[in-house]
């Protein structure tokens, strides 16, 4: 039997100009979700906090701030070219695929839409487990994109059609790259066999209208995965068209669901 061919390599280029809107948008709309889940008693002051796969380090940042000058916070990425260093912010490159975790131990660990684009997964979960100190937290949050993309409004049949043509492949494309679509389904209950308490989830998704931060992100998606998207058959004349619609203000989606996950280390 055939088998496929996957890629590893991340599919989205955060070097890239069109990676600083792409990130923004991912800022205002998951981080107040986000600050809310790492909020007291799972974030306290003087704590000592990692932000796997830090970005453009807006959570990291709110982290620093929370935990004040007492505590600590390291972000790490694979490219750290969009990270600043702050009093009580340290920043490294690290690549949790391949590099061990640091060998301090962490009240709160932290990942968000990482996991999901990594094959090895299971095992970097374990690894950030094993990175908590008695009694600290793992976050881990993804989007759950199992479900296809509800159209809310189009200015016409055609237009939904290849909105849901171009995302359709776009999701393949990062499937191609080893992404796994169902992985936030799956948080729960690894933590829960890896020996968490107290785990809990929950999910959120909203409409995104044309013009809107949140359509936007599918527009920045589609420019980083052009080559890509010209290989799977779409014209740039295609392409153009599904740009437009997104800012359209008759146009309106729903969101992917985001998936919180949360999980303690038994105290001592």
């Amino acid at each position: 039997m055939p088998t496929e061919t996957i890629d590893s390599a991340y599919a989205f280029d955060n070097t890239a100009a069109d990676a600083v809107p792409q990130l923004r948008a991912l800022e205002e709309f998951l981080d107040p979700i986000t600050m809310r889940r790492l909020a007291p008693p799972v974030l306290a002051p003087a704590a000592h906090c990692w932000e796997v796969g830090a970005g453009g380090g807006s959570v990291a940042r709110g982290l620093a701030w929370a935990v004040g000058v007492e505590g600590r916070v390291l972000a790490t990425d694979i490219d750290t070219a969009r990270l600043t260093p702050m009093a009580n912010l340290d920043v490294r490159r690290h690549d949790v695929r391949t590099d061990l975790p640091p060998g301090e131990a962490f009240d709160l660990v932290h990942a968000r839409l990482v996991l999901l684009h990594l094959p090895e997964r299971r095992r970097v979960l374990r690894a950030l487990v094993g990175a908590l100190a008695p009694g600290g937290w793992l976050v881990v949050e993804e989007f759950d994109c199992t479900a296809p993309l509800r159209v809310l409004t189009a200015p016409n049949d055609d237009a939904a059609k290849l909105f849901g043509q171009v995302t359709d492949a776009m999701l393949g494309i990062l499937q191609g790259h080893g992404a796994d679509l169902a992985w936030a389904q799956d948080v729960h209950g690894e933590m829960a066999r890896v020996g968490l308490v107290d785990v809990d989830t929950v999910t959120h998704a909203e409409s995104w209208a044309g013009g809107s931060s949140g359509a936007s992100l599918y527009e920045t998606n589609s420019r980083q995965l052009e080559p890509e998207l010209r290989d799977a058959g779409f014209t740039p004349g295609q392409l153009e068209v599904f740009r437009k619609l997104l800012r359209d203000p008759a146009f309106a989606v729903m969101s992917y669901q985001f998936v919180s996950t949360r999980g303690r280390r038994e105290p001592r």
